[in-house]
Formats: structure tokens, C-alpha cells, sequence
């Protein structure tokens, strides 16, 4: 019997964020989730239970509401960058969940590495 996309997703999601925890025990997680409309940047302290900065396309500020577009996730990734350099933090470790790293996922990855941010 065949899985569905969903499973398949979840499947992949759990493996690489397993995976990660083994190799990153004790950094903070900058975690990203990308739907149809909207992409979106936390920076997770795992060990506290809290978020110490997020980004995301819904906030007016950044001025790409309601898009999902390269340019829209360069500037998340940026903002996520700036707003974790002002909460103290240098060095985070990248989880893409089960997206793959490539398109938007990797233009957020790539802003934040350029903001000062080392993932």
C-alpha cells in the first residue's frame, strides 16, 4: 500500500529533525515552515521550551505579505537573522523539517547565513 504525500512528509520530517537533535545537542534549532502562501522562520531554544525570535511573510513590515516567492523568503531569512543577532544568538542549527533544501528553504538559509548568522 502506497503512503501518502503527508505521510511520506511526516516520515522525512521526524528522520531529519531525529537526526539533527543527535548531532546538534544543545544549540538552538532555527526552524522553518513553508505552506502555498506563507513561509516562516522560529529560532527554537528546545531545552527551554521557548521561541526566542520567529519571521515570518504575514507580518506587514517586511512587506511581502501573502507571498511565497524567493525574494519573500531572502527576506525572512534576513529578518531572522537580525532579530536573532539582537536576542544574543550567533550560531543555531538549520532545520528544514521535511521540506527540501532547495528553492525557498535554501534562499532562507542562504539570507541567514549572509545576516550573521552561523547555521
Amino acid at each position: 500500500m502506497a503512503n501518502s504525500k503527508r505521510q511520506l512528509f511526516l516520515k522525512r520530517r521526524l528522520r531529519v529533525r531525529n537526526k539533527l537533535r543527535r548531532v546538534n545537542a544543545g544549540r538552538l534549532r532555527l526552524s522553518v515552515h513553508r505552506s502555498n502562501k506563507n513561509i516562516s522562520a522560529q529560532l527554537i531554544d528546545d531545552v527551554n521550551g521557548v521561541t526566542l525570535a520567529s519571521a515570518s511573510t504575514l507580518e506587514k513590515d517586511l512587506g511581502v505579505v501573502g507571498k511565497n516567492n524567493i525574494e519573500a523568503a531572502t527576506k525572512v531569512g534576513s529578518a531572522i537573522a537580525d532579530r536573532a543577532i539582537k536576542a544574543g544568538v550567533t550560531e543555531a542549527y538549520f532545520d528544514r523539517g521535511g521540506f527540501l533544501f532547495h528553492g525557498k528553504v535554501k534562499a532562507l538559509a542562504d539570507a541567514a547565513r549572509e545576516g550573521g548568522l552561523k547555521i
